[in-house]
């Protein structure tokens, strides 16, 4: 099969049992019929729906802007690998 966009033959390529094409000079990646959905749903069943976010208290004191310049005082958090950055390692 040929690139869409630059006519390159498609390299595929299978990564958790879903089968990808991709153009090696363009980068494109495509999915056959039915692989969008396998990832859905696996994407579902690994991570969970995240609970809406609370509304902003209107009464709230009024930060400044430029009054923290950054700083927090909470450490960075490590963030875990989402299906996706697996599929596409």
């Amino acid at each position: 099969m040929a690139c869409p966009l630059d006519g390159t033959t498609l390299v595929m390529s299978e990564r958790s049992g879903i089968e990808i094409d991709y153009c090696p000079t363009c980068r494109g990646v495509w999915l056959d019929r039915g692989e969008l959905d396998k990832i859905i749903e696996r994407s579902a069943q690994i991570a969970p729906v995240a609970p809406q976010p609370a509304r902003a208290d209107p009464y709230a004191q009024r930060q400044h802007p430029g009054s923290h310049h950054g700083s927090s005082p909470y450490p960075d958090r490590k963030r875990k690998k989402s299906f996706f950055e697996e599929l596409f390692d």
